[in-house]
């Protein structure tokens, strides 16, 4: 029983980390995108 629950507690801890790594990922992805939109917005404002 308690070799059940370390690999329990072990997979859910390894879920958790790569969950943590992937929405970081995710964030940084999405705030350069939305950081290069807004550059390139405000590039062609200033040319008009």
């Amino acid at each position: 029983m308690d070799e059940q629950i370390r690999i329990i507690l072990i997979i859910i801890v390894s879920v958790s980390i790569f969950g943590l790594l992937l929405f970081v990922f995710v964030k940084n992805y999405i705030k350069r995108k939305i950081d290069y939109y807004l550059s390139e917005k405000n590039k062609k404002d200033k040319l008009e």
